[in-house]
């Protein structure tokens, strides 16, 4: 293996670490597809859960997070039932060499209705160098709209804004979990409205071949999964993947976004349920 050594003063180094500072939230694969892809008021409609599916009650799944051929964060997600809700939120955190260049300590914060796949918003703070920002994203479906609030804490500053919605969407991080409830048969696809604070875009979900990958808790039979905005594969910038245990629970076990300047790959390395 060829060793990296991570250089302070190296201009490209710096460049393609910082980077990484929205590839270690565990909404990116969803989220870079759908910063790509077309808005507009024309999504299709969530499709709802299987009537036989039921989101797990109370689970952590905790994920590396390699760059290339290095490792450059951890990846901790955790799923809770609360009453007809499941509440998902997700951790990110660079280490190693990578802090010294540009830390990143990012928290994610959503929930969705379990029998409709609804989501009722999405939040996040993220800490990024000297960077800190609060967002706080809710989706009033009786009013058609988005409401986001945003804080800079550094700056001091903050800034409230409204835009319509459609009438069910999800949300970038619950829905890397949505297409566990659905029937997932290679060769077949579907649509997923993924709503991201002031647009809609339609997140189509490739289910492409069945395949066997090694992860570091294990290996499992899977069926890959590729996301792609509405306008197709996301265009000079890179492709998507997600790897779901080929069984009822479709656990994402591994996922990848494969850049023009390299590869994320997240490997589950850790499962707690309880």
């Amino acid at each position: 293996m060829r060793r990296i050594h991570l250089l302070p003063g190296n201009a490209d180094t710096i460049r393609a670490h910082s980077r990484l500072k929205f590839l270690i939230a565990a909404g990116i694969l969803l989220g870079f597809c759908a910063a790509t892809g077309q808005t507009g008021q024309n999504t299709p409609p969530l499709a709802a859960p299987r009537a036989d599916y039921n989101y797990p009650a109370n689970q952590s799944l905790t994920y590396t997070v390699d760059w290339r051929v290095f490792p450059a964060g951890t990846t901790v997600m955790h799923l809770q039932q609360e009453g007809d809700e499941e509440r998902v939120s997700a951790s990110g955190e660079t280490l190693g060499a990578i802090n010294l260049i540009y830390r990143v300590s990012d928290r994610f914060q959503s929930s969705f209705n379990r029998r409709t796949g609804c989501s009722a918003g999405f939040a996040k703070q993220l800490q990024e160098g000297r960077r800190q920002v609060t967002t706080d994203l809710k989706f009033d479906y009786a009013q058609g709209k988005a409401l986001l609030n945003e804080k800079n804490l550094v700056k001091g500053s903050s800034k409230h804004s409204e835009a319509p919605v459609g009438p069910c969407v999800t949300d970038l991080l619950s829905a890397i979990f949505y297409p566990a409830s659905q029937t997932l048969t290679p060769g077949q696809s579907f649509q997923v409205p993924v709503a991201d604070a002031m647009h809609t875009v339609t997140v189509t979900m490739h289910v492409e071949a069945r395949e066997t990958v090694r992860v570091p808790l294990g290996t499992y039979p899977t069926l890959r999964v590729q996301p792609t905005a509405a306008a197709g594969t996301v265009k000079a910038r890179g492709n998507i993947w997600i790897w779901y245990t080929d069984d009822e629970k479709h656990i994402p076990v591994q996922m990848r976004a494969r850049l023009f300047w390299g590869t994320i790959t997240f490997r589950l390395m850790a499962l707690d349920q309880k």
